[in-house]
């Protein structure tokens, strides 16, 4: 039974991963189960330098979710480098460095310091605020999502998947675009921009009064963008959104996505992602499926 996939020329034994942000750099989770199981570990992003992130509160429940405005909080490159890629390197699955900054030099300077390092593939979050550009996030227009795809290809080593935001008109011409700019791979989707507030205090739940909404409540609608992108492109798809399950992970790759990753359930059940890759591989005996990029895009 084959379950390994290829990103990029990038071997993963099995299509599963963590959505960054959700599983530090694995090495919290991996005193629940051995990390080594899944296909790729997904960091949370790192930044040229440290970022202490938004003024709490700022993480709420939601029905059938969650949101979050951490403001990509991360040590910065020096530390990620000598603590998490350390623990990574150890680790029999493949490094997959999600990347942030708040201009395309932040960005480069980043993918520059990673290049002779064992990461094995550069995601690009370009959910991040553009500062030069009036805060706007790179990955909600479509000139500057085509710039930073450029030019962050220009100086990476490593493949790069650019992680795309949903909340954009044409998901389909964000996908093209960023394949037509040099995109290995493209990651969606991000979380949904929402707002709650706590009607008993009158105020905003979080205090950066908008947040990401991620979990179960938006899967349907990631399941819709992935398989919008995945038929906008060649390249391929790393779907998430709501993973919660083997079902979950099984309906992205039916739509298009050759990899999924596991992002909010791995709050509830730390061992939310190795149950996806084990229910996969549960559904192939089942239905006698010897290799499962025979349910990549079959629907």
């Amino acid at each position: 039974m084959k379950t390994e996939v290829s990103i990029a020329g990038v071997t993963l034994k099995n299509p599963v991963t963590v959505a960054s942000g959700t599983f530090g750099s694995g090495m919290e989770y991996d005193e629940f189960f051995d990390v080594s199981k899944l296909g790729a570990v997904t960091t949370k992003g790192v930044a040229n330098v440290p970022w202490p992130g938004n003024p709490t509160p700022r993480i709420a429940e939601t029905q059938g979710g969650m949101m979050n405005a951490i403001g990509l909080q991360n040590p910065g490159i020096d530390t990620f480098i000598e603590r998490d890629l350390a623990f990574l390197s150890k680790k029999d699955t493949r490094i997959i460095v999600n990347v942030c900054g708040r201009s395309i030099e932040d960005y480069v300077e980043v993918v520059e310091r990673l290049a002779d390092t064992n990461a094995d593939l550069l995601e690009i979050n370009v959910s991040c605020p553009n500062v030069k550009e009036g805060g706007i996030a790179f990955g909600t227009d479509p000139a500057a999502l085509a710039k930073i795809t450029k030019e962050v290809k220009a100086h990476a080593k490593q493949p790069v998947i650019m992680k795309l935001s949903p909340n954009v008109t044409d998901i389909a011409l964000m996908a093209k675009t960023a394949e037509d700019a040099g995109a290995d791979a493209i990651s969606l989707i991000n979380t949904i921009t929402g707002m709650k507030i706590d009607v008993e205090r009158r105020r905003f739940a979080i205090a950066n009064k908008t947040a990401g909404v991620s979990g179960p409540a938006i899967h349907p609608i990631a399941v819709r963008m992935v398989y919008q992108a995945a038929h906008a492109v060649s390249v391929p798809v790393i779907g998430m959104g709501g993973v919660a399950t083997a079902s979950d992970a099984l309906e992205m790759m039916m739509a298009g996505a050759t990899a999924v990753a596991v992002g909010t359930a791995n709050f509830a059940d730390p061992t939310a992602s190795l149950k996806v890759v084990e229910g996969i591989e549960d559904y192939m005996r089942r239905h006698e499926i010897e290799d499962i990029g025979e349910l990549i895009g079959c629907v």
